[in-house]
């Protein structure tokens, strides 16, 4: 960046830090007797998550008074191509920026979703709340477990409503799954495992020119300066200055649906994991083969967790009677009770089995598998509306709890050993080399603040 740029920026950022306390109210006072107020919300990232799923599922909305009202994003071929997408279900073009900090100083935007690469999270919403925004960000929230805390402190700080984006919450089917379990539908839960076997290649790093459009310093942000990474950019999730491998990428969901069947409230005080990259070749440094394990105080419950890439079994039915999505991947929970076990293998569905011949107990589904997300964005409008925290289904300190799990793994996988964690101080006991992994060195001026 050069010096010119720099300062630009920086006097930029300085003005976003004096207007935060001018943004701290929102620009409409919701309440139930204005629900029907237009909610304008703007999508940063127009990637994979953005375009396809964030954007449809805001337009599934558009009758229900939501607006797709700007799009960012720092690649301009992917965000001009997504706008045309958007104006052309809506028949309206929305604003488009390359720059995040343009959607911050819009008054007219009421909310945002985010579905920008994970290190990016944090910092987004931070700034968001600061404006006086509601977010919808994606999974995991934080990058790492310090940026979750500061994530929970903002929402609270500028009361806005923040939705994490583990969408199974939102279904109707896996919610009556999670009900029948709390009723004792296959006795006391003693067990449960996670898991993520997904069957995929390994990515090389291919550095060279920064294509035209992209704005690379943008999209580096908090991360360190670093060539332009044709698989950094599109393998992100598995490179660890911008991801969280596989456990902070699909993991996540499945991690969060055993919190909730269980009814976790609080952080692990133990993690362990062992692994590595065993099947493909590349330069991605993120374990894709991991295998995790959890205890909790005052629970007598084990949980494990493991990703897997490569081919595989499937477990439980998982990947062959019950499909995650297709039949190459084998993703899902398995809940062992003294009477039976029950699975959810997808994003909307829930299977009984009990004794020990398993035989068929409740179970509902929906067809193919969908992904809930217009449900999940549907809650958050919601919450948005009616202003009470309290309505949204996976608000931001769950997503913390969820996304901890999956850097309490990596951490422990770094470290190469058991490590015990105190769940309210958040930070490892008696490790100070785990604690170092708490956070992150960040580069000014894209620092997540100690104070919110």
């Amino acid at each position: 960046m050069s010096s010119t740029n720099r300062r630009d920026f920086l006097q930029a950022s300085s003005a976003a830090v004096v207007g935060a306390a001018m943004w701290a109210a929102p620009r409409i006072a919701r309440s139930a007797a204005d629900a029907n107020n237009r909610v304008r919300v703007a999508v940063i990232g127009v990637g994979g998550r953005g375009r396809g799923s964030h954007c449809p599922a805001l337009h599934e909305l558009a009758g229900e008074n939501v607006e797709i009202a700007a799009l960012c994003d720092c690649d301009e071929s992917r965000l001009n191509a997504t706008a045309d997408e958007v104006e052309k279900r809506s028949g309206k073009r929305p604003a488009t920026y390359t720059d995040d900090r343009k959607i911050y100083d819009d008054r007219s935007i009421d909310a945002v979703s985010i579905a920008t690469p994970n290190h990016w999270h944090a910092l987004q919403t931070i700034w968001a709340c600061q404006a006086g925004k509601d977010v919808y960000v994606e999974k995991p929230g934080s990058h790492n477990i310090f940026e979750g805390r500061k994530m929970v402190e903002a929402a609270r700080k500028y009361n806005r409503i923040v939705q994490h984006g583990t969408q199974c919450r939102s279904s109707e089917k896996i919610r009556e799954g999670v009900q029948k379990l709390k009723e004792g539908a296959i006795g006391r839960v003693y067990m449960v495992r996670g898991i993520a076997f997904k069957l995929r290649a390994g990515g090389y790093n291919e550095i060279g020119p920064t294509p035209p459009g992209m704005d690379w310093d943008r999209w580096l942000g908090p991360a360190p300066v670093a060539p332009y990474n044709k698989l950094a950019q599109f393998r992100w999730r598995f490179v660890k200055e911008y991801g969280n491998g596989e456990i902070g990428d699909q993991g996540v969901h499945q991690l969060d649906i055993i919190r909730w069947g269980l009814g976790l409230d609080a952080h692990p005080s133990k993690a362990q994991a062992m692994g590595g990259e065993l099947y493909a070749q590349g330069d991605e440094d993120t374990p894709s083969n991991l295998v995790s394990a959890y205890q909790f105080s005052g629970r007598k419950e084990l949980v494990q967790f493991e990703t897997r890439k490569g081919f595989t079994n499937s477990e439980a039915g998982m990947g062959v009677e019950y499909p995650f999505v297709d039949h190459q991947n084998v993703v899902g929970v398995i809940f062992f009770g003294t009477e039976g076990y029950l699975i959810i293998p997808d994003y909307s569905s829930y299977y009984v089995f009990l004794g020990r011949d398993r035989k068929p107990g409740p179970s509902s589904s929906v067809p193919g598998n969908p992904m809930m997300d217009a449900d999940h964005f549907r809650n958050w409008i919601k919450a948005v509306r009616s202003r009470k925290p309290g309505d949204l289904f996976a608000e931001i300190e769950e997503g913390h709890r969820s996304s901890t799990l999956a850097h309490l793994a990596n951490i422990a996988y770094a470290t190469g050993r058991t490590l015990e964690f105190d769940p309210q101080a958040e930070r490892f006991v008696n490790a100070p080399d785990a604690d170092k992994l708490l956070t992150r060195p960040y580069r000014s001026p894209y620092v997540v603040p100690d104070q919110v």
